[in-house]
């Protein structure tokens, strides 16, 4: 190839990589991890945050901002001699302005010019590609500037009639591909702004796919985390209803659980660490699983609190981190059961043409990792031959009633349950309306878990 001869024009200090360019909205920077020539994470943000005053026309320009002081697109062409032929004549973007042109004679000049406002790139595929490259690559240079550059669009320049060569070029990543001899202004400038839009387009289309892939990795996740009831053989229903309190978070520090044991006993449970981020949460599923592998090992009452206590104490981080917990283990009869409190609210029992009433808690031990050699009295509780027994956190009582500081309390909860049992709710419904109406009464989002658990013997 003739000996490379520089372009006789002058570069901007931003052009020269002497000072940082503010990106375009919706151009490279917003798109992908970071090439080795871009600053910290940081200033990327900082740049991003007021780079609406920038953007193309279709960037997504924002509320006020003119499209007509939309900066103009940036090309760069890597050739390594730029002035052999009038390859790159004016060009001109959508709104006619003209395209900034920058010039490579080689791969180091590129990743020094590839800053942050340069939309498209313009490769010689002819160029030799750096270090050892096997010898019949004949795309040796564009995957080593796709690497350089993952977020820019690229346009491939290829000698006429090498067609092949330019498919393959796009099949490898490249946008589009373009002869030589065949390049005019017009056809060019039209090239730039559809490989500009192609890559803002495949970019949007991964994210969104990315973003789908996530939320089913996430559904998955959230149906391992949270449990499926054992009750195989028992006549018992069940309902659960769990909504954290972190935005956007699958599991909070509530948990829950409901096994049933050979000899036809059904053990349900519901607890709550205190605190709500993810080593809560973590937390809370630990001692879900191990509240569950101790019960069906046959331990109840104080003896599986105690266990219990010695998990929490060797798993949390903190000597501060306590949790409450409810359980209550219902004989196969079905008509009585052994309640044992450790710091948590008495589950709610409604019984047909009676009113709903909490059961006793006179005997609430204190809640696991707060006393150590502490005792949790297990009591027996008269169930009778149809009810309805609801198990709660404290989420479900604690949320405030109307614009004052009065929270809806357990004597709140009783009667809304109470008046939403009488219009014939239950069942997942029950618990749906129960917790709906908690969060209008708190004018919005709770800030702490829910968790609820509702199990039905009817005849």
């Amino acid at each position: 190839m003739p000996v490379p001869v520089p372009r006789q024009r002058a570069i901007p200090a931003v052009e020269c990589g002497q000072a940082q360019a503010a990106p375009v909205a919706g151009g490279p920077s917003d798109e992908g991890a970071p090439h080795p020539g871009d600053r910290s994470d940081e200033r990327d943000e900082a740049r991003n945050a007021t780079a609406g005053d920038n953007a193309t026309p279709g960037d997504g320009v924002p509320h006020g901002v003119s499209a007509a002081t939309h900066t103009n697109l940036t090309l760069l062409l890597i050739e390594d001699d730029p002035t052999a032929a009038p390859i790159v004549p004016d060009l001109l973007d959508s709104a006619g302005k003209p395209i900034r042109v920058r010039t490579a004679r080689n791969l180091t000049e590129a990743e020094r010019l590839l800053t942050d406002d340069v939309h498209c790139i313009l490769l010689d595929l002819a160029l030799p590609a750096p270090g050892r490259v096997d010898a019949d690559d004949e795309l040796a240079v564009l995957r080593h500037v796709l690497r350089l550059a993952p977020r820019h669009a690229v346009l491939a320049l290829t000698a006429s009639g090498d067609a092949e060569r330019g498919a393959e070029a796009v099949r490898v990543g490249a946008q589009d591909y373009l002869f030589r001899d065949e390049l005019d202004g017009r056809l060019l400038s039209r090239a730039i702004r559809y490989a500009v839009e192609r890559k803002r387009s495949d970019t949007a289309e991964r994210r969104l796919a990315e973003g789908k892939l996530r939320a089913q990795e996430n559904a998955r996740l959230e149906r391992g985390l949270l449990p499926t009831p054992l009750l195989e053989g028992s006549s018992l229903r069940f309902a659960a209803r769990y909504r954290p309190g972190r935005s956007r978070a699958l599991l909070g520090g509530d948990f829950y659980d409901t096994v049933r044991t050979p000899d036809g006993t059904v053990h349900a449970m519901i607890g709550d660490v205190c605190g709500h981020g993810p080593d809560e949460a973590a937390l809370g599923v630990e001692l879900r699983i191990a509240w569950r592998a101790l019960t069906l090992a046959g331990l109840c009452g104080d003896e599986l609190l105690n266990t219990l206590q010695q998990v929490l104490e060797h798993e949390r981080d903190d000597d501060e981190i306590f949790a409450t917990l409810c359980t209550v283990d219902i004989a196969p009869d079905g008509r009585r059961a052994g309640l044992c409190l450790a710091g948590h609210p008495a589950p709610l029992i409604a019984r047909p043409g009676l009113p709903p009433r909490l059961l006793p808690y006179d005997n609430n031990g204190p809640a696991l990792g707060l006393l150590p050699g502490a005792r949790w009295p297990r009591t027996q509780v008269e169930l009778g031959p149809e009810w309805s027994l609801m198990l709660y956190t404290d989420g479900l009582i604690e949320g405030r009633v109307g614009q004052g500081g009065e929270r809806l309390g357990q004597d709140g909860m009783v009667e809304m349950i109470g008046r939403q049992l009488a219009a014939g709710l239950s069942g997942e419904e029950l618990l749906r309306a129960a917790v709906h109406e908690v969060r209008e009464l708190n004018g919005g989002e709770l800030t702490d878990d829910v968790a609820v658990v509702l199990l039905d013997r009817v005849r």
